[in-house]
């Protein structure tokens, strides 16, 4: 069988995006938002329990966003960072660190031990990536804190994160790399995203070959609000860089592409024969749902250029990575996410993986 994971977010409980609200006015005490953050947690992984997926996450019910859970709430943030330009006007400010020392607040393994009180299948962990965070440091710098102070913080609190996900029992580890083809709008000379692959590899190289089996890293333009950072960036501008990662397995954002044959010719060329490619088979901006037939011809076709043994399969994003994302509903995400796995399973029939 194809392996099916999902990517990560799930649309929030109207009750609980509510109730966050309901605290920042000061109408809900912290046990009472607790109490809602748990119950969308258990809910959402009952509703991904009954879609068959083989391996679920958590929806990310609790996280403030993909990108800022780890830092939502630090003292020595401001909210008025880089601001991120979506493709439909919208912008998303990044924090800005102000005062050292740098350390998470709530790290993912966190988060998973929550989640298994109630998972009776293997649990996704997915982290957001160390380039993502270095850019919390200003420009202008910190008086008493350098930027190499803090990328040697923030790499010693990645490598921890990740190395007690695996140690609790994660299926697998997944990074966030969002800002990979973000970076190339940002840097059209490409030496951010260097920069970016150094940075990650930094902590990757850290993990011996067997733990990086359980290590893996996503890309996709964004998904918020219907919109994305950087759907126009060329992914031959990426994909070269991309598979210099030292992780083992990639998922890769490929059903919303315009152009999926010329995408999969260039992974076959490039990925490393022992990098496994999760190919997106789900759009989680396109409001319909797809069939379990057109998953599985966007698998099979992904079987043409990637040998099926390295094959698998996912959503090209998130349904929900900012907690107040409402521009797509939790029926419509588990839909799609049955549609999936349901999918995988007819083009792992086909190819006889059964």
């Amino acid at each position: 069988m194809l392996p099916t994971e999902p990517i990560g977010s799930i649309p929030r409980p109207a009750a609980l995006i509510d109730g966050v609200r309901g605290f920042a006015a000061g109408r809900v005490s912290q046990p009472e938002l607790d109490a809602l953050y748990e119950s969308a947690v258990q809910d959402t992984i009952q509703r991904l329990e009954a879609t068959g997926s083989p391996v679920i996450t958590d929806g990310e019910q609790a996280k403030h966003s993909f990108a800022t859970y780890s830092i939502y709430g630090l003292e020595n943030t401001a909210p008025d960072g880089m601001p991120i330009s979506f493709a439909d006007g919208h912008i998303r400010t990044f924090p800005r660190l102000t005062a050292g020392p740098f350390r998470y607040k709530t790290p993912a393994d966190v988060y998973l031990e929550v989640a298994q009180r109630y998972a009776h299948v293997p649990l996704k962990q997915a982290v957001v990536s160390a380039s993502a965070l270095s850019l919390l440091y200003p420009r202008g710098g910190i008086r008493g804190y350098s930027r190499e102070e803090y990328l040697d913080a923030l790499i010693a609190e990645q490598e921890g994160e990740i190395r007690r996900c695996l140690k609790k029992g994660a299926h697998v580890v997944q990074m966030d790399f969002t800002e990979g083809r973000l970076s190339i709008k940002l840097d059209p000379t490409r030496r951010l995203l260097h920069s970016f692959i150094d940075l990650n590899n930094l902590v990757l190289e850290r993990f011996s070959a067997e733990e990086r089996k359980r290590i893996g890293v996503h890309t996709c333009p964004g998904a918020d609000r219907h919109s994305t950072h950087s759907a126009d960036v060329d992914y031959a501008e990426l994909l070269p860089s991309l598979f210099e990662l030292q992780a083992t397995n990639f998922y890769v954002q490929l059903a919303s592409e315009p152009d999926r044959k010329r995408v999969l010719t260039m992974i076959r060329d490039r990925a490393k024969d022992w990098q496994r490619i999760f190919v997106g088979v789900i759009d989680p901006l396109n409001p319909r749902v797809e069939t379990p037939e057109e998953v599985r011809d966007r698998a099979l076709e992904a079987a043409e250029y990637i040998r099926p043994e390295r094959l698998g399969t996912t959503d090209d994003c998130g349904f929900a990575p900012f907690s107040d994302d409402t521009s797509r509903t939790r029926e419509t995400a588990f839909d799609k996410i049955r549609a999936r796995v349901a999918g995988t399973a007819l083009a792992s029939a086909v190819l006889g993986l059964e």
